[in-house]
């Protein structure tokens, strides 16, 4: 046999069937003998398999080379840099989003005020279990929301005995803050990346939002909060309720858990298409004027916005 055979493209999995996060700091990430590999101050590798992890954190103290932030764009890892604890986000790749006809679907529900209620309409009933209040604005249902979600939080405190003030911190003093804040932070800072790693794999835009709007994650903010009170929340005021001295690795390691045994990667893109259907149009068909690109594009085992190669 030749030794000159080729190796088969690399095709990313479907976001279901992918581990959520990692988190990784103090070291070179690089490909090596084609691995993606973590190397730390000693020289000594850890392999990451890239192509069957949602999304990495990457926090204070790590380098990545250019050949690996190819090969994690080629299998649409997402690469999110963030601060200490990831309590900061300070970049993300863009390994998803490649679907105009999702962009443009998007946007259109999102631009249209009778179309942007009905998304916020069902977003409400999706969260909270029963219809949205009739007769009622963006506005008006983003305060009944936030009083509600208030309450929420009372509640779950006074479940697990936490000593609970308000959802309240100072990220520029961060170590100042209430374990309850801090396990709250750490566990939403999870929790957005899989949901922007998700939005991308759908092929959407993650700042195009129909409750939160101005911020680049104002979509995912508004696809998380469909999930988060019967995900993380509960776990993080489970563990400040123990007072952890390391209250932020705690959180992350249940939220691992917890999203692999709940398989939440498998629900988010169904969710989204669920909530943006409620508008009651379709996707938009190519002009018939336009162009189709020259050479195919090559299908792929991937999500709709996943890249091809």
């Amino acid at each position: 046999m030749s030794g000159n055979t080729l190796l088969p493209p690399l095709k990313p999995l479907p976001m279901k069937d992918r581990i959520s996060m990692i988190f990784v700091r103090y070291g070179q990430i690089d490909v090596l003998d084609g691995a993606f590999v973590l190397i730390d101050k000693n020289g000594v590798r850890k392999h990451i398999p890239v192509g069957s992890v949602a999304c990495i954190m990457l926090e204070p103290g790590t380098r990545i080379s250019h050949a690996a932030v190819n090969l994690a764009a080629t299998v649409g890892t997402l690469l999110v840099w963030v601060g200490e604890s990831g309590v900061r986000l300070y970049s993300s790749g863009q390994p998803g989003g490649a679907r105009a006809d999702r962009l443009l679907y998007q946007a259109r529900l999102a631009l249209d005020d009778e179309l942007r209620l009905k998304v916020v309409r069902k977003m409400y009933e999706v969260r909270f279990g029963e219809p949205a209040p009739s007769r009622r604005s963006v506005e008006q249902l983003r305060g009944i929301e936030g009083a509600r979600v208030r309450g929420t939080y009372k509640l779950l405190a006074q479940q697990y005995k936490v000593n609970w003030q308000s959802r309240n911190y100072d990220r520029n003093k961060w170590d100042a803050a209430d374990i309850p804040n801090r396990c709250l932070s750490a566990a939403t800072a999870c929790l957005y990346g899989i949901t922007e790693a998700a939005v991308l794999a759908a092929g959407y835009a993650p700042a195009v939002g129909f409750i939160h709007t101005g911020k680049p994650l104002s979509f995912v903010y508004d696809i998380a909060d469909l999930y988060k009170f019967e995900t993380v929340v509960p776990l993080a005021f489970r563990i400040a309720a123990k007072s952890p001295t390391e209250p932020e690795r705690e959180v992350r390691l249940a939220c691992r858990d917890l999203f692999r045994s709940d398989r939440l990667l498998g629900r988010i893109i169904p969710l989204i298409e669920e909530v943006l259907s409620a508008g009651g149009i379709s996707p938009p068909e190519a002009p018939p004027e336009s162009v189709p690109p020259a050479i195919p594009n090559p299908e792929s085992s991937g999500d709709a916005g996943h890249r091809s190669r």
